[in-house]
């Protein structure tokens, strides 16, 4: 099994990344320290998240002291939605650099498909009041549908083809027919919330737990795994890159330890197969 994926770009995206939503400050400098000793390489950035300038620290600090080189690291990072407009991109695609203390980034995403008005941070649940009516300009890409893609790559004088999709995705929304619509047209995918986010913000009692679910648990017995890990090798055996996040030492090093187990096809079927259907990240109610 592949420990890269192959962009439309050429360039090599580790199949395994961290994720930093929601590694609040003095959480995700340690955080990303602690995960390129532990062998990761793949950094799941946004401007949005408002701790790139902690993450560019740590990413610092271990370029400084030889632990690993640029070239070795993959980081992305995203345009959040209310800065669309053309005249806005360059402007905070160069704040993200500077707090990141970086030259370059190896893969700049939309954060959504929908512009925002220009001007203020949003919550993530948002009200179509919100939205600016200047659509999807020639930047590309997160949160996009087969529908929206298909309306991007029908675009009239397309010079440069989206290299990634990133999506929400995890056994109860699999996602099956965006996944092999976006590889059969050449895009790469990686999955966020693939452990079901138990901690998202305004998350409710009756919310789903993946790591409860008894086919789940039994699976991971099987391999003397844990659930995270179970659920972290689905989404690298379905060839999409996963950026679990977490910012607990223990949890980040056994989240990396997915490449030593191999999951049955039956397995992959049953986890695949949840006639549950649950979206954690909703843009609206």
């Amino acid at each position: 099994m592949a420990t890269y994926l192959e962009l439309p770009t050429r360039g090599r995206m580790p199949i395994l990344g961290l994720g930093t939503w929601q590694s609040l400050q003095g959480a995700a400098r340690g955080a990303v320290k602690f995960a390129i000793d532990v062998g990761y390489r793949h950094f799941d950035c946004a401007y949005m998240y408002q701790n790139e300038s902690e993450i560019g620290d740590a990413l610092r600090q271990k370029l400084q002291e030889g632990v690993v080189r640029r070239e070795e690291l993959f980081i992305v990072s995203k345009l959040w939605s209310t800065f669309h407009e053309r005249s806005l991109v360059k402007e905070v695609c160069q704040k993200t650099l500077a707090a990141l203390q970086l030259d370059y980034l190896d893969l700049y995403l939309m954060h959504s498909p929908m512009g925002f008005k220009p001007g203020r941070f949003l919550p993530l649940k948002i009200k179509m009041k919100e939205l600016n009516s200047i659509g999807i300009p020639t930047l590309w890409f997160s949160n996009f549908n087969c529908e929206q893609i298909d309306r991007l790559l029908s675009k009239p004088g397309l010079r440069h083809k989206p290299a990634n999709n990133q999506i929400e995705s995890h056994p109860y929304l699999p996602q099956e027919e965006l996944i092999k619509f976006c590889q059969f047209k050449g895009i790469s995918v990686t999955a966020y919330c693939p452990l079901g986010a138990p901690n998202w913000p305004g998350s409710k009692p009756d919310h789903i737990s993946l790591f409860d679910d008894p086919q789940i648990k039994e699976i991971a017995l099987k391999h003397n795994k844990m659930a995270a890990q179970v659920l972290i090798r689905l989404q690298i055996q379905r060839n999409v890159s996963v950026i679990p996040k977490s910012v607990t030492p223990q949890h980040i090093e056994e989240n990396f330890k997915v490449f030593d187990f191999e999951l049955t096809e039956e397995e992959m079927e049953t986890l695949l197969g949840f006639k549950k259907r649950y979206r954690i990240c909703a843009l609206s109610e």
